[in-house]
């Protein structure tokens, strides 16, 4: 298409190779928009335009042609004419006529609203060619709001973090005038300013009348009510609102249109934003460094940073629309060239958009970025609605949300999150509403491109996709950050967030219920272009479908002097892909295996004659077909055997692999037991060595039988998988709009074949991917020409991009092919050289001088000066010297180094690069590449430099290198090396990794994945999603949560784990004929893991709250990057850190510990406790533990009483607007610090008891027994001791913590005055004269005789509380019908708050209670003194009446409190435990006398808070692919063909099941094989004696007596 500027510019651009737009301010990477230039200097005279005129009108007007022009420039020819049907076709729509004739609708939309808006005050919402949704100066609407009567509304929000601070927000507001919002008294250039103002001002004061003190511990339920007039009468939403700030939030809401008042998220962020700097506007404007948040709330670090981090994410959609326009603008033009530039421009800014979620960020060492997930809680509340009708305030009102969905023709919307959307859509202003659907509506911009046909632009389009809703794009980066926040949320107090996490039905945890509607939100916007995608999108990373993109393989040179070329550079083909990349980005490509490998395959199974027949897939092989068809457009393939030994999975040998290949031969070949053996996984082999071998040592028979080839073929998509693609750093760096090539640099990696297949000898093989793309040179591989397709695709990692600062100094550590990423990097910073540009150096590791890499185009930039080039030579003496005087490399001899021997010699540069700016250092950024031995040479290297040039001591080396991670300036790309992991190491249980949850000063922290164990303790402060997500899953298995974060296929994780593995996971025992124990197993370790969770979730908090009362500078380890949550301006904060401590102990206090004393303990008892009654037998008089009769004391007890009096106070402190709270300082500090390491005490105690229980069973399951119900007996009643000491903690617990007062006059400043304070303050509450004041949590437990105590309780008394315990459970509500009601859920405190994790696992409990006692009611009825006639509905009705009666005689409303059993008692009855069983319990009893003999006095856990080359080969001409298959199947083990004839090529797949018979497949070794894995447990040397115990029972049935016949609970 011709450019009417460039031609009447003699056919160059004046504007040269940019792109701008409209406006001529601004100038951008690529080519030109459709009606905007971007011209230095003179427009005026560059464009002979009039002087006077104005000049953007005069091009726009211009360039307009007539109708006639575009829409009939194609007309068919005569002979298409006279074959047409309908002659009216030849006319043009009539849309199109009038789209043409006004242009675009998107386009008008946006030049209407540039046209009003500014004297209307943009009350239709901001929308411009500039700044798109943002407003064109920030300054405006506050300026004209400040220079009106509606200034005190601007003066209290600049007040409001005090206010809030001293607990003065409603009195505050209360005090306003009566100012009202109408056109006479607020300017419309103030609207947006009051909306904002009193939006948050609104929000505000309902958020301190709701949380006041009073809702959680509380003995004074009388809330304050100021005395003022009210807004009752404007709407539900102003209820209680006073009128001074309900009366003009309504009014002004009208005017913009908006007809009940509501806060919206942007009101918050974008519209509540300052500029620094209006003229920094690369890449746009409002980025995070250039804003500050005008009138934050509370005023802390983690309001605003979050605030700044939402605003910066709209405001990197700033140059969208304009793009969007102009899209469609060339749509309208079917102007092909145009649409495709603007396509580019649009896929850029989508792609740069994800760095923004990284300005908020969860790791405390990050400064002004940080923000901790538990302080996010209250914006749960905060930003509730105002009412259940109006709309929420929700991330999904950002425009880029809505607005990509309708540009890319979003059908479904039918998840939770696509209502939310079209529901908030109908909310947002007027301009931002019909700019949506006129590019919804009008010239869809995807349905051109599907009809244009033309590769680049589907290309490009398939590139827009995946940057905005892709697995790696904006909306997965958004779902992972809100998946890590919200879990920590959820643990800490959060009760509801969005995203149906608190449906009743749902069986996932909230913050995996909210990351199942964001996946069933992407699968909707997927839907359209992926069809019904059959698996989640996290599913699909490191898979398949990440390669979108067909390429081949251009040719491979030679980067260095080593004659094998064992790093060359790979350059595939990328013409007409569409595809676009950036310095950073890498490259996933689909390998192909060599024609060796599949021709052992094939010979071992006599494919030969077979490669091209179809084979029956399974699932996994038929979704591959598919993304086939989708990525060539066109239908879907047949794949052929050749296609599934070519792109299947044949090396390395993996364990499910050889499982495979054991079970289809009958476990009938010694070499494949050989292989199962093994010590290490995976087995340095491939399948066709596996088959080769195997094919030698198995009968004939079998494996005819097994590898049948008459029908079709089923077995051998089900034997090979699909192969994953491999990743590889980009090596090149284009200025076209449409890169027609990509460079990799390939190091081909080696290993030696095991010695099963090898025997003697040394054979050197190369890995799948490296060897297809980089091959032994002359080997089959190299020389065979195919016209296979590769698949590749594109992957932007977020945390390796350079920086947007240009100017800022970049350092680039490799080691060998890690250059790799780098030579992007330098080729992109030196094509836009400047003096702007920062410093370059490259810090290379590699093994000798015929290794270096690009040496000539390196020395090409350290001549110019634009680079410093440092080298190490490990194994070379010839070494290279970077000479700053000369600016060359000097050949110098030297002893071989590594590369951080070189760091340390260059320690003064790497330490001022690696400090940041506030600590007097460079802020440079650092890039580190390559395997994970490289890794930790440089880390160890710059811990030295550091040490050696600017710390006393490690701990501050390390400290400076967390806040270069933390600030995101230390960038890791660590690739995968083939790396097998033993398997023969001493396997770890639960209970060992429950007890290293690293929450105190210099523990360590492990992980359990997918069966391994790993100590992240040191990784921690690197982890690029902050600290606290690792911290929150310390101590237990977070399988789930690895999966869903997609880390399960990443290679660059699973590389840096191999660093820190530790051992193997304890498998669950296998108990044999005892499927009660694997059901107890399930219950003890489900409780295990809330123990720890619990324990984990109160570190986020717990070194906050102690941070006031630590004298000796101890915490400061775990304090670093957090701020003072008690003070705020030298005086007390009770607005964050009082109301922190009160919230934070309410949910232990009030609702009792509900995790761990809850329905989850309920259910253990009940199960435990029928266990032993069903063992007891009918008619027993057996006792057992009150455990729940205990809890119960305790809870009710004087002490806790006493307790809830103190945090009640504590909560009157919040609601307190006379300050009393000044003469509790230092009372209520010390309050909290010594609460808070008391709840530490015990979860820890409570913790290594449920350990103890989970080591029981693998004890109990080594000792020898009578009888497997013997067994199960003493198991249960240890079980049930250890339950009861758990009870018995609690009630320490609380004898402690009764003993400490908030009012300790004798700490605080002033005595005298703390005294007199609080004598006024009893004689004002009566409490001075009368003590009588009750408190909510009920009266004094009944009295217990002594007899009681030591005799236990009976199973009746255990059910009674259990079913009364289920009676009184929160029923689940149903879910909200409508979208609002779900949002004001989140704020709603419920009667007992718990956080939203407890509350999830309590429910289960119930239900799981509910069932149990439905399936075993016949056998309750029998164990029970009940009559057996009687119904379940009769039992619950005694038992409500025999309340009823007792509430009449003695204390109302309470049920009878059964007795307790003392530690002296017999609670369970086995009179024919064994000998060996007898001495288990005795030495376990003595074993934790000690630690059982602390619980009365314990200090001993008191917190402590320290804690190209000459001479090549000539080529070879390339040989035929088939013929080359039969030359290699000669020289190998071939199958048999016996009488099986080869079929067609194309043969059906079909077959008879008959057919697909084969006699003896079902038989299966699986099990037998997963036994001779090789764990040890270092628990017990015999232990696998409990697999034999089950084949031995009989043994001892003669000598013992016979037990009765028990029914066997449905557990």
């Amino acid at each position: 298409m011709s450019c009417p500027v460039s031609g009447m510019a003699g056919g160059q651009c004046p504007a040269g190779s940019v792109s701008g737009s409209r406006s001529s301010s601004r100038m951008g990477p690529r080519g030109c928009t459709f009606s905007g230039y971007a011209q230095p200097g003179d427009i005026h005279a560059a464009f002979d335009i009039p002087r006077g005129v104005d000049a953007e009108e005069w091009l726009r007007m211009r360039e307009r042609k007539a109708i006639n022009e575009v829409l009939y420039s194609n007309i068919p020819s005569v002979k298409e004419i006279s074959g047409m049907k309908n002659i009216d076709e030849l006319n043009v729509a009539e849309q199109d006529l009038l789209a043409v004739a006004l242009g675009a609708p998107a386009r008008q939309v946006m030049i209407r609203a540039e046209e009003i808006g500014p004297r209307t005050g943009w009350k239709d919402g901001y929308l411009s060619v500039e700044h798109g949704f943002c407003p064109p100066d920030y300054n405006e609407s506050p300026g004209a709001l400040a220079n009106s009567p509606g200034r005190i509304w601007s003066d209290l929000c600049e007040r409001m973090p005090g206010c809030v601070a001293r607990g003065r927000v409603r009195e505050s507001v209360a005090a306003l005038p009566i100012i009202e919002g109408t056109p006479e008294i607020i300017p419309d250039k103030a609207l947006w300013a009051a909306v904002v103002a009193l939006g948050m001002l609104c929000s505000i004061y309902r958020y301190e009348d709701k949380n006041d003190g009073h809702e959680g511990v509380t003995v004074n339920p009388t809330k304050y009510r100021p005395n003022c007039e009210m807004s009752d009468d404007l709407g539900e939403e102003l209820i209680n609102i006073p009128r001074s700030i309900g009366l003009p939030y309504w009014q002004i809401s009208r005017r913009l249109g908006r007809s009940i008042p509501h806060l919206t998220f942007f009101d918050q962020s974008s519209f509540n934003m300052k500029i620094k700097d209006p003229t920094s506007t690369y890449p746009y404007v409002g980025r995070f460094d250039n804003m500050e948040m005008r009138w934050p709330v509370f005023g802390e670090r983690t309001e605003i940073a979050f605030q700044k981090g939402c605003a910066d994410t709209s405001a990197s959609f700033q140059h969208g629309p304009d793009a969007i326009a102009a899209c469609q603008e060339h749509v309208m033009n079917r102007n092909v060239e145009g649409l495709l530039r603007e396509m580019i421009r649009l896929k850029e800014i989508l792609e740069r958009m994800p760095n923004a979620f990284h300005t908020i960020n969860t790791n405390p060492n990050s400064g002004e970025n940080y923000v901790p997930g538990h302080q996010w809680v209250r914006w749960g509340k905060f930003s509730a609605p105002l009412s259940k009708r109006c709309p929420a305030s929700s991330g999904l009102q950002f425009p880029p949300f809505l607005v990509m969905d309708a540009f890319l023709g979003r059908k479904k919307y039918d998840s939770f999150l696509g209502k939310e959307g079209l529901h908030l859509r109908a909310w947002l202003p007027s301009n931002l509403r019909a700019f949506i659907a006129a590019i919804e509506y009008h010239y869809r911009i995807p349905e051109f491109v599907q009809q244009s046909g033309d590769p680049r632009l589907m290309g490009v389009l398939d590139g827009i996709i995946e940057a905005y809703t892709g697995e790696r794009g904006f909306m997965g980066t958004h779902r992972y950050k809100v998946f890590g926040i919200l879990e920590i949320a959820s643990k800490t107090g959060r009760t509801e967030t969005n995203g149906l996490s608190g449906a009743p039905d749902s069986n996932d945890r909230p913050w995996e219920e909210t990351h199942k509607q964001f996946s069933e939100a992407m699968k909707e916007r997927l839907e359209p272009y992926r069809g019904n995608l059959a698996v989640e999108p996290h599913e699909m990373r490191g898979t398949f479908e990440e390669c979108r993109y067909r390429s081949r393989i251009l040719s491979r040179a030679f980067v260095d002097n080593d004659l094998n070329r064992s790093i060359a550079m790979v350059t595939l083909d990328l013409q007409n892909t569409g595809i676009t990349f950036q310095p950073g980005d890498r490259l996933a490509v689909m390998p192909l295996n060599s024609w060796d490998e599949c021709a052992k395959v094939a010979a071992a199974l006599g494919l030969g004659d077979y490669l091209d027949y179809r084979v029956a897939l399974n699932p996994q092989w038929k979704r591959f077909a598919q993304h086939i068809g989708a990525v060539r457009h066109g239908s879907i393939p047949h794949l052929t055997v050749k296609d599934i030994l070519r792109r299947g999975h044949l090396a390395p040998i993996t364990k499910e692999l050889a499982l495979k290949v054991h079970d289809l031969v009958r476990a009938s070949s010694t070499t494949v037991l050989q292989v199962l053996a093994t010590t290490e996984w995976p087995v340095r082999g491939s399948l066709g060595d596996l088959l080769q071998a195997a094919l030698t040592d198995t009968n004939p028979h079998i494996w005819d039988q097994a590898f049948d080839l008459t029908g079709d073929m089923a077995w051998l998509a089900d034997l090979i998988p699909v192969e994953v693609p491999r990743t590889y750093s980009i090596s090149n760096y284009s200025q076209e709009l449409l890169p027609s090539a990509v460079d990799l640099s390939i190091s081909r990696a080696e290993y030696k074949l095991c010695s099963t297949f090898a025997g003697d000898q040394e054979i050197l093989r190369a890995g799948v991917g490296s060897g297809f793309l980089n091959p032994f040179l002359n080997s089959n591989d190299e020389l065979i020409e195919t016209d296979e397709d590769v698949f590749i695709g594109v992957s932007r990692p977020l945390n390796f991009q350079l920086p947007i600062d240009r100017a800022a100094p970049c350092a680039y550590f490799a080691g060998g092919s890690g250059i790799a990423p780098f030579r992007s990097f330098w080729q992109a910073r030196f094509a836009r050289h400047s003096n702007t540009t920062g410093r370059d150096l490259l810090y290379l590791g590699v093994q000798s001088r015929e290794k270096f890499c690009y040496e000539e185009e390196l020395r090409d930039y350290v001549e110019a000066g634009l680079m410093e080039v440092h080298l190490a030579f490990s194994r070379d003496s010839r070494g290279l010297v970077y000479d700053r005087r000369i600016r060359d490399l000097v050949e110098k001899e030297m002893p071989p180094r590594y590369i951080d021997a070189l760091i340390v010699e260059q320690a003064a540069t790497i330490s001022e690069l690696v400090m940041s700016k506030k600590q007097g250092g460079l802020g440079g950024y650092l890039y580190v590449c390559g395997s994970v031995a490289v890794f930790d040479s440089v880390m160890n290297g710059i811990r030295k430099a550091i040490y050696n040039h600017c710390s006393a001591t490690m701990e501050t080396a390390e400290a400076i290198i967390n806040k270069a991670f933390a600030e995101r300036r230390f960038m890791l790309d660590v690739f995968m090396t083939p790396k097998p992991m033993p398997c023969n190491l001493p396997t770890i249980p639960l209970s060992q990794l429950a007890r290293h949850t690293g929450h105190r000063p210099d523990s360590r922290m492990w992980i359990g994945v997918h069966g391994s164990v790993y100590d992240v303790t040191d990784f921690c402060p690197m982890h690029p999603g902050g600290t606290f997500i690792i911290k929150s899953n310390a101590g237990v298995d977070c399988s789930k949560s690895f999966d869903n974060l997609a880390h399960t296929n990443n290679p660059e994780v699973s590389s840096l784990l191999t660093k820190y593995f530790v051992g193997q996971l304890t498998p669950k025992p296998d108990f044999h004929t005892i499927p009660e124990l694997g059901d107890l197993y399930d219950l003890w370790a489900a409780y295990l893991r809330v123990t720890v969770e619990t324990l984990v979730a109160h570190q986020f908090e717990m070194y906050e709250i102690m941070g006031a009362s630590d004298q000796d500078g101890t915490s400061e380890k775990y304090l670093r990057g957090s701020e003072n949550v008690w003070s705020r301006e030298n005086l007390v904060n009770i607005g964050l850190g009082v109301r922190m401590f009160y919230d934070y102990q309410s949910r232990l206090l009030q609702g009792g510990f509900s995790a761990l004393f809850g329905p989850k303990l309920q259910e253990l008892v009940l199960k435990l406790s029928f266990t032993l009654a069903d063992a007891a037998g009918t008619g027993e008089n057996m006792r057992l533990p009150d455990v729940l009769g205990i809890v119960a004391r305790a809870k009710t007890s004087p002490e806790a009483v006493v307790t809830s009096q103190e945090v009640a106070l504590v909560g009157q402190f919040v609601c307190d607007s006379s300050s009393n709270v000044r003469f509790a300082e230092r009372g209520i500090f010390n309050y909290a610090a010594k609460s808070v390491e008391l709840d530490i005490e015990l979860l820890e105690d409570i913790r290594e008891e449920a350990c103890h229980g989970m080591d029981a069973f693998e004890s109990v399951m080594a000792m020898e027994a009578g009888s497997d119900e013997q067994r199960l007996t003493v198991l249960a009643s240890f079980l049930m001791q250890t339950l009861e000491r758990m009870a018995r903690r609690l009630e320490v617990f609380y004898s402690k913590l009764s003993k400490h007062r908030v009012y300790a006059p004798e700490l605080e400043r002033n005595p005298a005055r703390t005294r007199w304070n609080l004598v006024r303050r009893k004689i004002k509450d009566g409490s001075f004269f009368i003590l009588t004041q009750e408190t909510v949590l009920g009266a004094a437990p009944a009295y217990m005789s002594v007899q009681q105590r030591k005799t236990g309780v009976d199973f009746d008394s255990v059910m009674s509380r259990i079913q009364a315990s289920i009676r009184s459970a929160p029923k689940p509500s149903p879910a909200p019908q409508s979208l609002n009601a779900m949002h004001l859920a989140r704020a709603i405190t419920p009667p007992v708050e718990t956080n939203a994790m407890a509350t999830h696992e309590n429910s289960t409990a119930v239900k799981a209670m509910s069932s149990f006692i439905d399936a075993n009611m016949r056998s309750i009825r029998r164990l029970s003194k009940l009559p057996s006639n009687l119904s379940f509905e009769q039992i619950q009705a005694a038992m409500e009446q025999q309340q009823s009666d007792y509430g009449r005689v003695g204390r109302p409303g309470r049920p009878p409190t059964p007795p307790s059993v003392s530690s002296r008692s017999t609670p369970f009855r086995a009179s024919s435990r064994a000998p060996s069983i007898d001495r288990m319990m005795a030495s376990y009893n003595s074993r934790t006398a000690m630690h059982s003999s602390r619980i009365p006095g314990n200090h001993a856990h008191s917190l402590s808070m320290s804690a190209s080359h000459s001479a090549r080969s000539p080529p070879t001409p390339p040989l035929d692919a088939a013929a080359a298959m039969n030359a290699m199947m000669g020289k190998l083990n071939v199958r048999s063909r016996g009488n099986s004839v080869p079929p067609s090529p194309h043969g059906s797949v079909t077959s008879t099941a008959s057919d697909r018979s084969r006699p003896g497949r079902s038989m299966s070794v699986r099990s037998v094989s997963q036994h001779q894995s090789g764990h040890a447990s270092r628990l017990s040397t015999n232990s696998l004696r409990s697999f034999r115990l089950g084949s031995h029972t009989g043994n001892y049935a003669g000598g013992i007596e016979r037990l009765p016949v028990k029914i066997a609970p449905t557990f």
